[in-house]
């Protein structure tokens, strides 16, 4: 049996909006970035963390090892048809490239389609360690300003940008995905920053969608500060999405 080494702070079954067709989103705990508006507080830390729900003691974050996952992906394999299969989501799944390589090695044996959902602000090593068994990825589009990535959201921009050139450089299929955010990510100088991006990068497709407060109940669990935000209008998303259409790239607004 090998080691149990793969932190998960989730698994979610029959998803389909981490991807194409029907997949299995595995949550992995632990992140590098620290944003405000993060709807997943649970899988921040990289560590298990206990909490109270209702009087009863209970733990976000389970470790798993590589022969247990891939039973439980295996499970689901007969609705993944020819376009589904496994989204490895979080926090960031790259911070735990080194732990889950044996899995992604066995899930590529069994054709079974990878997508990864990453901030990219981690090691270029630990991207390259696993960059060849992901079909796809889905990249997070943040704030493109370099004082505020880091004051902000904790975040090192160059890293940042390496890692997108090094996803072009290997030929990746790569979806960009856009949080829009008052104060944050909405502002006149990062979205500009964002068309600037996706000039020089051409993605399969842009997706974007409004900050919610899906979240708010895991931060009163984990006695967290919450920050509530206010959603963006649909007249906001739709004349972003619509400067992205001009760049001939397609575009499309997430209803979360």
């Amino acid at each position: 049996m090998n080691k149990d080494n793969i932190l998960v702070g989730n698994i979610q079954r029959f998803c389909v909006n981490d991807g194409p067709g029907i997949r299995t989103t595995v949550f992995l705990k632990g992140c590098s970035l620290r944003c405000p508006w993060c709807s997943n507080p649970e899988n921040i830390e990289c560590t298990p963390q206990k909490y109270i729900e209702n009087g009863v003691e209970k733990t976000f974050g389970k470790y798993y090892n590589t022969d247990e996952l891939f039973k439980i992906i295996k499970k689901d394999e007969i609705y993944y048809d020819t376009d589904g299969g496994v989204t490895f989501s979080g926090g960031e799944p790259l911070l735990q490239s080194k732990n889950i390589k044996e899995l992604l090695n066995k899930l590529k044996n069994n054709k079974i389609n990878i997508c990864f959902e990453s901030c990219m602000n981690v090691s270029t090593d630990n991207l390259l360690e696993v960059i060849d068994y992901i079909d796809m990825f889905y990249v997070d589009v943040k704030i493109l300003l370099k004082d505020a990535f880091k004051s902000k959201l904790n975040g090192n921009l160059d890293l940042y940008l390496n890692n997108i050139e090094t996803l072009f450089k290997h030929n990746k299929s790569v979806v960009f995905r856009i949080p829009i955010v008052n104060d944050y990510t909405n502002t006149t100088k990062n979205i500009a920053e964002i068309i600037n991006l996706l000039k020089k990068y051409k993605p399969v497709s842009v997706e974007i969608f409004s900050v919610h407060n899906l979240g708010e109940y895991k931060y009163k669990l984990l006695n967290k500060k919450y920050n509530k935000f206010n959603k963006i209008s649909d007249k906001r998303l739709n004349d972003i999405c619509n400067k992205v259409k001009k760049l001939d790239i397609d575009c499309s607004i997430i209803r979360i």
